[in-house]
């Protein structure tokens, strides 16, 4: 892993701990996101982390608190971003680029959303993405059709759209030791 791959952190907000967004999958994918980011901070290497706010006059609701487990440092940026994609609307591409930034590892939520949309306009932008998949999460969902899909069989499907083709789909100890 290059000594400036960035860890970008997506919407790890307490929104997603309200019990209406349904069944989840990965109830420790925060911690791995901690542990993570512990130890990318050892390394010096760049951490930016992402809020979505798609309504600025709900800015400072409690629900869309970064979680503390990844609570950014002061010299963290944070990217604010009111869309899916963390490069719409925001200055993350011109971030990377000014740092030369080409690796990331993406972690956060939920998968199938910002996670995938974030990582797909990675790749098209000349970005090599890694999306950590125990570092990832998503809720269960009824379909167009009235199917009601699981969150793992939906966390599951996004990245087998994604790895190998957008990204490279790896677990929180594939990272670490590429850290080492």
């Amino acid at each position: 892993m290059s000594a400036n791959a960035a860890l970008l952190l997506i919407d790890v907000q307490n929104y997603f701990d309200d019990p209406r967004q349904g069944k989840r999958n990965n109830p420790n994918a925060e911690e791995n996101m901690a542990l993570l980011l512990n130890e990318w901070r050892k390394t010096n290497r760049p951490v930016i982390h992402v809020q979505h706010i798609s309504n600025p006059s709900l800015a400072h609701h409690p629900g869309r608190n970064i979680k503390e487990i990844v609570a950014p440092l002061p010299e963290e940026p944070v990217i604010v971003k009111n869309v899916n994609s963390a490069f719409i609307g925001t200055n993350l591409e011109a971030y990377l680029r000014e740092g030369e930034i080409e690796t990331l590892v993406i972690v956060g939520l939920t998968t199938d959303h910002c996670v995938s949309t974030t990582t797909r306009m990675a790749k098209n932008l000349g970005f090599t993405p890694f999306i950590v998949s125990d570092a990832t999460a998503t809720f269960e969902r009824v379909s167009f059709d009235g199917n009601l899909y699981s969150a793992e069989e939906i966390h599951n499907l996004a990245l087998v759209s994604l790895h190998e083709e957008f990204a490279t789909v790896i677990d929180t100890d594939g990272v670490l030791e590429l850290l080492e």
